[in-house]
């Protein structure tokens, strides 16, 4: 007799924006789950009863009336907390702090969280969730969509995007706002004036964006070696993460950024703002900064030092063998499993 195979319903409107690293990890979640677990699962998207499983990837109150008269086990994916949101979004002071308890309330109706960097668990105890629903399982990108290109394939991206082969190249990427740090990122251009500079990503919240007015102005007139290329579709960030040298994110406040992943599985170098949030989960493979200081350093030093750009490279790699997909499918189908077995 055929195993029944477990069903899943992923709940989520990650993917209606581009640009989002939500989003991003949805859809390698989904893709993980349709591949590695064909024989283990079936998965729905925003069905409606019938299934094992329900998984809220996004906070629309429709999923959280799904969450709170389900029966069946319920996740909820905790891709931010209350306080990541500063610097993201701004609403009259009264309508955020109601928008940042329901969040809190959202969580605390799942059966089950999930959150993608284990330091955030503190943070998570602290803001009135219980420990034992949370658990760690990483994002993960996928090879075959993010990998390294032949030096003629990024000759001719090079050509595409208007840059001299011999340019050094600074990515950064992300949604256009205070928090992930564009206004440092546009400084540090500033004071690099022989390096290229490109920011990919726009502005997925609209004018609500914190920090919006002086970041469009900077958008509309940049310096002369800085590139916004606005909301990028996810199929062509593979191009620029092999156009790019290096990967530049000076973001004050992140979980755990797809775009890193990203970068290191095109043997991408990657310079970060000194967070602890990465320590336990990049093992120090990575260049960081506390401030523009420290990251003009770090990447004059980075284009003229063969041998640390090298080990950079090197690094990059070990990052991204540790997150394979093998790895981070069997983390989901033990999980899977599990709450089902609890629950019944």
């Amino acid at each position: 007799m055929e195993k029944r195979k477990i069903r899943i319903n992923m709940l989520s409107m990650a993917d209606a924006v581009d640009g989002q690293g939500v989003g991003s990890a949805y859809l390698e979640l989904i893709n993980l789950l349709k591949e590695e677990g064909k024989e283990e699962f079936e998965i729905g998207i925003n069905q409606g009863k019938g299934y094992d499983i329900i998984h809220a990837h996004t906070i629309e109150p429709r999923n959280y009336f799904k969450l709170k008269f389900s029966k069946c086990p319920t996740v909820a994916y905790v891709h931010f907390l209350p306080d990541t949101l500063d610097g993201s979004i701004q609403l009259p002071k009264f309508l955020f702090q109601i928008f940042k308890k329901y969040v809190i309330r959202f969580y605390q109706t799942a059966d089950y969280l999930v959150v993608v960097n284990p330091i955030f668990q503190k943070d998570m105890i602290k803001a009135g969730l219980e420990e034992k629903k949370i658990h760690y399982i990483p994002n993960f990108v996928s090879k075959e969509k993010f990998y390294l290109k032949t030096k003629q394939e990024k000759k001719e991206l090079r050509k595409k995007y208007e840059i001299q082969e011999k340019d050094f190249v600074v990515l950064g990427a992300g949604q256009v706002q205070t928090r992930k740090g564009v206004l440092d990122f546009v400084e540090v251009a500033k004071k690099l004036p022989d390096i290229t500079f490109i920011w990919a990503g726009g502005f997925s919240f609209g004018a609500i964006t914190d920090g919006h007015s002086e970041l469009k102005k900077i958008m509309e007139h940049p310096p002369k070696n800085v590139k916004f290329l606005g909301i990028v579709p996810r199929e062509e960030m593979n191009d620029l993460f092999n156009v790019a040298d290096l990967l530049f994110v000076p973001s004050y406040n992140e979980l755990f950024p797809m775009t890193i992943l990203e970068a290191v599985s095109t043997e991408t170098p990657i310079l970060l703002r000194d967070l602890e949030l990465y320590q336990d989960i990049l093992f120090q493979k990575y260049l960081k900064g506390k401030n523009n200081k420290d990251f003009e350093k770090q990447i004059q030093v980075l284009k003229t030092n063969k041998k640390l750009y090298q080990e950079q490279v090197e690094n990059a790699k070990y990052i991204s063998h540790f997150y394979s997909k093998e790895h981070v499918y069997q983390m989901w189908k033990e999980f899977y499993c599990r709450i089902l077995k609890e629950k019944k």
